[in-house]
């Protein structure tokens, strides 16, 4: 993916052994002014641990001054990495991105505004040390305005019932990953709110973390209400990425049998009707039982097809696994 929209900007550095390495990615969009603070607080705190680490920035397209600043940090610290992409891609492009460069076994992703405290990162340690794969802060305190708060509070509820991940804040940008929980999800459109969902849906042990949030100093916020609208889209992805991938029949055939069983009570009902010599063939609810017949059986003839699909991918893979060979 760096080939193809990112220039790196990075010094020669000395092999680290990769277990031992913490890795802060931090996607960055015009917070020009809160770069450079917000890495002395890193390196204070992270050097607190005692444990080595990198911080890796990705300039997502940013056109102010935070390419410069973010070159001058690189040029001083070899701990410190800028991937720059091309032109403003997203946040889930940007920590894909980062995910990709980082090189510890454990990585913390977090916002480049100042709002993140860096001083929690011994507490998300401490945290995964617990047994946990994945913890996602939770901004206890918020110190934003009610019309962002009020419906992210909303959406962490409808996000919480649906996918049975018991969070209070899956908008939090501030949160630790050991390796492997990346290694199998993969990052894409809007879904970056969801990785604990993903994971979970892949069986990694999943937590939550109390963090400081602090009041924005500068800028402004570079997200909308049209997020949210994102957001509850990206969850009927997931939903169907997490419980329907391998089983299409349940979710296609379900509402298949719900439309066919609607559309029979309507067309039984007009037969009563025809029979007591009542006319139907005029009638607008003829044409409604019909269409919701066609349209359950429409439905179940897809999770049918997609049910051959899984299968054939299945045998495909065990016929793989049969030509190979191991000592």
């Amino acid at each position: 993916m760096a080939s193809r929209m990112s220039t790196a900007l990075r010094q020669e550095e000395p092999e680290v052994e990769q277990l031992e390495l913490i890795s802060i990615v931090i996607p960055a969009y015009n917070e020009e002014e809160s770069i450079e603070p917000l890495y002395r607080e890193l390196v204070s705190s992270l050097s607190a641990t005692g444990r080595p680490f990198e911080i890796i920035f990705i300039n997502d397209g940013s056109t102010d001054g935070s390419h410069g600043v973010l070159r001058r940090i690189c040029q001083s610290d070899p701990r410190a990495r800028s991937v720059r992409l091309r032109r403003n891609f997203g946040k889930a492009a940007a920590l894909a991105e980062g995910f990709s460069e980082a090189r510890g076994s454990i990585i913390i992703t977090m916002d480049a505004d100042l709002q993140d405290d860096p001083a929690e990162i011994p507490n998300f340690l401490a945290k995964l040390d617990e047994g946990f794969d994945l913890v996602s802060g939770w901004k206890f305190r918020r110190l934003d305005p009610i019309g962002k708060t009020l419906p992210s509070k909303l959406f962490n509820k409808v996000a919480a019932m649906t996918t049975g991940v018991r969070l209070h804040d899956f908008n939090c940008g501030f949160k630790a990953y050991r390796r492997e929980v990346l290694d199998h999800v993969k990052v894409y459109g809007e879904l970056h709110r969801y990785i604990p969902a993903l994971a979970y849906g892949n069986g990694f042990v999943v937590g939550e973390l109390k963090v400081n949030h602090r009041p924005r100093k500068f800028g402004k916020s570079k997200y909308g209400i049209s997020r949210f609208t994102r957001g509850l889209l990206d969850l009927l992805t997931v939903l169907f990425i997490t419980r329907y991938t391998k089983k299409p029949l349940h979710l296609f055939g379900s509402m298949g049998l719900f439309l066919l069983a609607i559309g029979f009570a309507v067309n039984g009902y007009l037969a009563v009707l025809w029979t007591m010599g009542y006319g139907i063939g005029h009638r607008p609810l003829l044409t409604l039982g019909v269409l919701l017949m066609i349209l359950g059986i429409q439905f179940i003839s897809t999770g049918l097809m997609g049910e051959m699909m899984v299968h054939m991918q299945r045998k495909d893979d065990t016929r793989a696994e049969g030509r190979a060979v191991r000592d």
